[in-house]
């Protein structure tokens, strides 16, 4: 079913509640409508009331005496959406004391009460109406939607009176229980449902019952052409009985808002349940959002968030909250940025107590801020049944964004709320976006930086490198990248810092290949206008990290270490034996072809030499590999070898026969050594001999015959499985042994005897060896 199709059937489910509780509809409609709607409950494709199966909300009388529900709550009967329709047929409107409630605006406590009567009043003498709360609310929507509006608004102001009554009196067992509470750190949900994503709205009932009153009536302007409405506009008008008189029914409005918002509440179960509360939450912020608070609101804003603070477990801002309790992040927003420009002390109060999202602390620890990097990524999949935790966590973010972009230029206020990110938010993304926020504010392109909001940024970048360091996170390298950004942007010293923490913050690839190359860049240095004693301390701090890099991780950081202390002879000395330690043990002959051709480069051929010559040792080229990515760094190293001298080519061509059996490689060596004499590309002032090096000699005679042998093998290999139509390149092959052959003294006759034993040996193969026949006779 989609979201819009369930919202559907949830108010046609309120509707049927509005319907049956028509305070003079006659008992035969009443029975009517009970007996169609229990039809309607009993069908297997009637919505369930909570969208989840297997999971029950309370009863809408809140388990009245004359409900059957009540004797076994264990049964969890099945809920439909019409279920609460059903139970309020039970209801009726006799009570003379609600009578009394919705007949006039002047009824008060009697001056002598009969026993019993003090639970009607309070103490100002003003009439409570009892009822479980949505129950109530159903009585007013139905009230309203009957024609019934002054007597609705009445009723709607003993709710309020009875809520506040009700919070004074939780307020007064807290300070009783909050030594206790606080020691303890716990503590359990007193309500039984949420009236936030109630099925019934009863906060939005009450609210817009108490608005509609205020709401002053004008030409609004029409939505056509793409023109939207005014917002509504509001006029206070008096409360009768009001003990200050500077009551009227916006400012009650606003507090059962506060109060049915604040309230504390558990997470209910399924999807779609979830998802109601969020959306819930939104609609009534939106419609707060709509008053214009002028200082009747802001004082009702204030008194009744300070009680919230205040309230200890009944609400969810209190100072100790149940681990899965709703969390507040939503509501304290909009409490905020509301609170701000009047008392901006209780706005970060408030926001800085709903940053909290206890249902994550048993899964990251809060004691250890520095290092919170474990158990990030599993809290979802270990709580699958939050399944809003997403949408909760990015609410919780806006709020601390919300608080950071307010708190620009107030040092203590910037380090408060970075504590509370730093203790409560749990998601290495959302503190990245954070970070990348809080840049983005203290960075304006028209205006100079804000120092103190750029520190608190790096602060959060530092924080993410942490979290992600030993955990997967397909933006790590988007993030190390920034980070070098944000402490460029903060000054030298920051990027001291990150260099000589290194280890902390990065991988020894990440350091060399990302960080110090980007603080060695050019840019870099132009924009911090660094002199000369400055860009010497940040290469010396440089090099110092490319070296334990390299020694930390040598495949993967010793030529970002060789670049970064090619302007040091020390220490590009000790990067090059770090290589020469690493590379009998941990190395692969690419990342060392690599750092030999980096050498030559750099104008070291000898030492390039002796990296290929380690490299050729851990190459093993097999007969068939004729397309291996290592050919074209064989080739080089027997070129570099051979412009040296006939030393190293001697030295040279052992490795290369140990490691090569690929005949046409080889070939391609023997040719390439034959056609110059070596070291006349050599060393400047040595000694070369200008003479073409003989095939009889070594050491080309010991690499021509590796290179025969190899031909011989390969010619077997491939006429093992070889078929018809791979003959004319198996030819070919032959044409290019017989030149390898030909270079030996006694190569036609060695070549010969080969043609004829293949001849003999595969006979068998009449029309290859015919082929065989016609061009080697």
């Amino acid at each position: 079913m989609t979201d819009k199709c369930r919202q559907l059937w949830d108010e046609l489910g309120a509707l049927w509640v509005c319907v049956v509780l028509n305070p003079h509809c006659k008992s035969e409609e009443k029975s009517s409508w009970l007996r169609q709607l229990k039809k309607w409950g009993e069908m297997d494709v009637c919505p369930l009331e909570d969208g989840n199966y297997g999971s029950e909300l309370p009863n809408i009388t809140n388990a009245l005496p004359q409900s059957n529900l009540s004797q076994d709550s264990l049964a969890r009967p099945r809920r439909t959406v019409f279920s609460r329709a059903v139970e309020a047929c039970d209801l009726h409107w006799q009570d003379s004391h609600l009578q009394r409630i919705i007949s006039s605006e002047h009824y008060m406590s009697p001056a002598y009460q009969r026993e019993g009567e003090s639970l009607l009043f309070n103490p100002q003498g003003l009439p409570l109406w009892l009822d479980h709360v949505p129950t109530a609310c159903a009585r007013v929507d139905a009230l309203r939607s009957h024609g019934y509006s002054r007597e609705a608004l009445r009723l709607a102001v003993a709710i309020i009176n009875t809520l506040r009554l009700q919070q004074q009196r939780q307020m007064d067992i807290y300070k009783h229980q909050k030594k206790d509470l606080l020691q303890k750190g716990v503590t359990s949900i007193t309500n039984l449902e949420g009236w936030v994503g109630h099925p019934l709205d009863p906060i939005g009932c009450l609210f817009n019952t108490l608005t509609e009153t205020c709401r002053v009536d004008d030409d609004r302007i029409s939505c056509t052409e793409g023109i939207l409405p005014r917002p509504p506009v509001y006029h206070h008008i008096p409360v009768w009985g009001s003990s200050d008189g500077g009551e009227s029914y916006l400012t009650l409005a606003l507090e059962v808002a506060l109060m049915g918002m604040g309230q504390q509440r558990i997470m209910p179960e399924g999807l779609y349940a979830q998802d109601k509360v969020c959306r819930n939450e939104e609609q009534i912020v939106s419609k707060l959002q709509e008053l214009e608070l002028d200082s009747l609101l802001v004082q009702t804003l204030r008194k009744q968030t300070v009680q919230l603070l205040e309230a200890g477990p009944f609400s969810g801002l209190g100072e100790v909250i149940h681990r899965e309790s709703v969390p507040m992040h939503t509501f304290a927003k909009y409490l905020f940025s509301a609170l701000l420009s009047h008392d901006a002390d209780l706005a970060y109060k408030v926001a800085l107590r709903a940053m909290r999202l206890p249902v994550l602390e048993s899964s990251a620890s809060s004691g250890d801020v520095g290092h919170p990097h474990h158990g990030i990524s599993i809290v979802p999949s270990r709580y699958p049944r939050w399944f809003t935790l997403g949408h909760l966590e990015s609410q919780q973010c806006e709020l601390a964004s919300t608080m950071l972009t307010a708190a620009k230029g107030d040092m203590l206020r910037l380090r408060t709320v970075l504590e509370a990110i730093q203790k409560n938010i749990h998601s290495s993304s959302l503190i990245f976006k954070l970070a990348q926020d809080a840049f983005k504010i203290a960075t304006p392109a028209d205006n100079p930086s804000d120092i103190t909001l750029l520190n608190v940024a790096l602060e959060l970048g530092l924080q993410v490198m942490r979290m992600t360091l030993s955990t997967l996170n397909w933006r790590r390298r988007e993030m190390v990248r920034w980070l070098v950004t944000c402490a460029t942007e903060v000054g030298m010293r920051a990027l001291v810092s990150i260099l000589q923490s290194w280890y902390t913050l990065f991988t020894p690839t990440e350091a060399t290949s990302i960080v110090a190359a980007t603080v060695m860049s050019h840019n870099t240095i132009l924009r911090l206008s660094l002199d000369y004693p400055q860009r010497e301390e940040l290469a010396s701090c440089a090099r110092t990290l490319a070296l334990q890099c390299a020694m930390k991780d040598p495949q993967n950081c010793a030529l970002s270490a060789l670049t970064l202390c090619e302007k040091d002879h020390i220490a590009f000395e000790t990067a090059y034996q770090i290589v020469i330690d690493a590379a009998s043990t941990g190395m692969t002959y690419s990342q060392l072809f690599t750092i030999a051709r980096y050498m030559e480069h750099r104008g070291y051929p000898l030492r390039s030499f002796k990296l290929a010559s380690l490299a050729m040792t851990h190459l093993n080229l097999a007969y068939n590999q004729d397309t291996h990515p290592a050919i074209n760094d064989v080739l080089w190293a027997c070129a570099l070898s051979h412009s040296l001298g006939k030393n190293e080519l001697a030295a040279i061509i052992p490795l290369v026969v140990k490691s090569v059996q690929c005949a046409t490689v080889l070939s391609d060596i023997l040719r390439r050594c034959t056609m110059t004499a070596p070291g006349l590309a050599g060393i400047p002032g040595r000694r070369n001999s200008g003479k073409l090096m003989s095939t009889d000699k070594a050491p080309l005679r010991q690499l021509l015959d590796a290179t025969i042998s190899a031909y011989i093998n390969t010619t077997h290999s491939r006429l093992t499985h070889i078929s018809p139509r791979h003959y004319g390149e198996f030819i070919e092959f032959l044409s290019k042994a017989r030149e390898t052959f030909l270079l030996a003294q006694d190569g036609h006759i060695q070549f010969a005897q080969f043609i004829d034993n293949l001849k003999q040996i595969y006979k068998g193969k009449k029309k290859l060896m015919m082929l065989v026949r016609e061009r080697f006779g």
